[in-house]
C-alpha cells in the first residue's frame, strides 16, 4: 500500500524498471514505461486511476525555493537534460518554463544501479522522483530555480520519450548567432513549425503563449469592466464580410458559402439589436495569398462594436484605452514572461503614451514625405519613422482615404474622398481597422453597389439598418500580431500555435 513521502511504496508495474531509495532494481531488465507511484493502479476506471488519492501532494517546480530546503518532496516533470559523471548523475527537470538540477549520487540513499538508472532516462520522458530539496552555495545560472537542487532518492518513469528527438531543445531557445564559433546549432523556424509540439515545450514558446492567453483575459476583463457584451458569431456565412476576393469558398450542401473574414456584420447587427457595446473573440480567414512575416490565412480576431452618442472618436478613446489596459497588465504581470521571451529574442520595452497619440492620415502621409519616403495619397502607412518621431510604440491614424476602406465605412462629411475610419499601430506596424459604420440603410446600399456586392447575399444585413439603428463603430485587432510586436519578434508564426499560411496546413 501506498503511505505518505518518506515511509515504503509499494509499485505495481505494467512492464519495465524503477528505482526506490534502497537502490534496488524492480521488475524487468530494460527501461520502458510503467505507472509511478503517484498513479497508482487502483481497482477502478480508465488507467486504474479511480479512487486513488495519495496522501501527498507533488510540488511544482517554480515552488521549489530555499523555503522548502531539507524538505522531502515529490516532483512529477521533464528530463530536460541528463549528464553521467562517474558515480554522480546531474538531471535537470522541467515543468512548462521552469526547471531544477537534480542529482542522482551512489551513497546510503542511491546505488551505482540507480544513478546508471537515471543517465539513461531518455530526454523529455516524464519522471516522478521523490528527492530532498537542498540550498546551493552557488547560484545555478542555467536553472529558472537558482538557489536549490534536488538530491534524489526515487525516481519513476511515468512515459518514456523515443530515444531521438526531431530537434534539441536546447538549440530551439539558443538566439541567433550565439555559439557559432563553438559549432553549435540553432534550428530554422520550418523545423520548429513542422515540430510544433516539440518546439512548444520551449521555455521560450512556453512564455509566449501564457502572456498570449493573458492578452485574451485582460481583453476580456477591460471590456467587461466598460459594459460590453461578449458575443459569438458565425463562421460560416453567405457572402464576403469585407467584400473582395480575399475569402474562402466552401461547399454548403447543394450551394456555396465563405468562411467570415471577420464577425463585422454580425457586431453590426447585434448593435441594432440594442446590445449597445459588444465584443467578440473568435477565428477569422482571409485568402490572401502573401508569405510576409505579418500575414496568415487565419488568426484570432479580437473584435469590438459599440453605440457612441454623438462622435466616433469615442470609439477609438474607448479602443485605445482597452489596448493601454492590456500594455499596463502585460506589463505589471507577465515580467517573468517577458524576460524570458528576451533572452532569446532581445527587444527594448514596449512603450506607449497617456492619452494615446492621435495623428490624422494626412499629418502622417506628410511626415513621411519630409522624412524622405516616396508616399502616394492613398499608401499604406506601416513605418516605425512616426513612433521614432513621438517616442511612443503605440499610435493611431485618423481618417483614412474612403476609396481603401470596406463599403461599410461611414465618409466623413467635411470631404468626402476621406472617411471616419482608423488603423491602431504597434512598433510601426497595424494591428486594428476600425471605422465609424454606416447605419442608414439607402446609404448602405449604395456602397455596396460600388463596391459591386451582391445586395442579395447582405440583405439581412442591409435589413437590420432598416427599423432604426444607432451610430456605432469599432474595430479589429489581430491577436497574434499584438503578442508578436510587444513582444519585439519579428514573425507572426511565432506567436500562432499551429499558424496556416499558403503553404502550411499541418500541423
Amino acid at each position: 500500500m501506498n503511505k505518505a513521502a518518506g515511509g515504503p511504496v509499494e509499485v505495481v508495474h505494467l512492464s519495465g524498471c524503477s528505482f526506490s531509495s534502497s537502490g534496488s532494481k524492480q521488475s524487468g531488465a530494460s527501461l520502458t514505461c510503467m505507472p509511478s507511484p503517484a498513479i497508482g493502479t487502483g481497482g477502478g476506471g480508465v488507467g486504474g486511476l479511480e479512487g486513488w488519492r495519495p496522501d501527498r501532494a507533488l510540488v511544482r517546480v517554480q515552488d521549489l525555493t530555499p523555503d522548502k530546503a531539507d524538505q522531502l518532496i515529490w516532483l512529477r516533470a521533464r528530463v530536460h537534460t541528463s549528464r553521467a559523471k562517474g558515480k554522480q548523475c546531474f538531471l535537470v527537470l522541467r515543468q512548462q518554463q521552469f526547471n531544477v538540477q537534480a542529482l542522482v549520487a551512489v551513497g546510503d540513499r542511491a546505488s551505482k544501479q540507480m544513478v546508471k538508472f537515471a543517465a539513461n532516462i531518455t530526454k523529455e520522458s516524464i519522471v516522478d522522483v521523490e528527492a530532498s530539496v537542498r540550498k546551493v552555495e552557488q547560484k545555478i545560472e542555467s536553472c529558472s530555480q537558482q538557489d536549490v537542487e534536488l538530491h534524489i532518492e526515487r525516481i519513476f518513469v511515468v512515459s518514456q520519450a523515443e530515444p531521438r528527438l526531431p530537434l534539441q531543445l536546447e538549440d530551439a531557445v539558443r538566439p541567433d548567432g550565439e555559439g557559432e564559433e563553438e559549432g553549435r546549432a540553432t534550428v530554422n523556424q520550418d523545423t520548429k513549425l513542422d515540430n510544433r509540439v516539440i518546439d512548444l515545450r520551449t521555455t521560450t514558446s512556453q512564455a509566449i503563449f501564457r502572456l498570449q492567453s493573458g492578452v485574451c483575459q485582460l481583453f476580456r476583463d477591460t471590456l467587461t469592466k466598460k459594459g460590453f457584451v461578449e458575443i459569438q458569431t458565425p463562421k460560416i456565412i453567405s457572402a464576403a464580410s469585407e467584400g473582395g476576393a480575399n475569402v474562402f469558398t466552401v461547399s454548403y450542401f447543394k450551394t456555396s458559402a465563405y468562411l467570415a473574414q471577420s464577425p463585422q456584420l454580425y457586431k453590426q447587427m447585434c448593435i441594432c439589436a440594442d446590445f449597445d457595446k459588444v465584443f467578440c473573440v473568435g477565428p477569422v480567414f482571409r485568402a490572401e495569398d502573401s508569405n510576409t512575416h505579418r500575414h496568415l490565412t487565419e488568426f484570432v480576431g479580437l473584435d469590438i462594436e459599440m453605440a457612441f452618442s454623438y462622435h466616433y472618436h469615442e470609439v477609438i478613446e474607448s479602443i485605445t484605452d482597452t489596448m493601454v489596459q492590456i500594455f499596463k497588465g502585460l506589463r505589471d504581470n507577465f515580467q517573468t514572461e517577458i524576460q524570458t521571451v528576451n533572452k532569446q529574442f532581445p527587444s527594448e520595452p514596449f512603450k506607449f503614451l497617456e492619452p494615446t497619440l492621435r495623428l490624422e492620415y494626412t499629418e502622417g502621409v506628410a511626415m513621411l514625405r519630409e522624412a524622405g519616403v516616396e508616399m502616394g495619397d492613398e499608401d499604406d502607412l506601416r513605418s516605425e519613422h512616426l513612433a521614432r518621431t513621438y517616442d511612443t510604440d503605440f499610435y493611431v491614424l485618423d481618417k483614412y482615404p474612403l476609396a481603401v476602406r470596406p463599403f461599410y465605412t461611414m465618409p466623413d462629411p467635411n470631404d468626402l474622398k476621406y472617411s471616419n475610419s482608423y488603423d491602431m499601430f504597434m512598433r510601426g506596424e497595424e494591428i486594428l481597422s476600425g471605422a465609424q459604420r454606416i447605419h442608414d440603410a439607402q446609404l448602405l446600399t449604395e456602397r455596396a453597389t460600388h463596391h459591386q456586392i451582391d445586395l442579395e447575399k447582405i440583405k439581412s444585413y442591409i435589413d437590420s439598418f432598416r427599423y432604426g439603428a444607432p451610430p456605432h463603430g469599432g474595430g479589429g485587432i489581430g491577436l497574434e500580431r499584438v503578442c508578436m510586436l510587444y513582444l519585439g519578434l519579428h514573425n507572426v508564426r511565432q506567436t500562432s500555435m499551429f499558424p496556416r499560411d499558403p503553404k502550411r496546413l499541418t500541423p
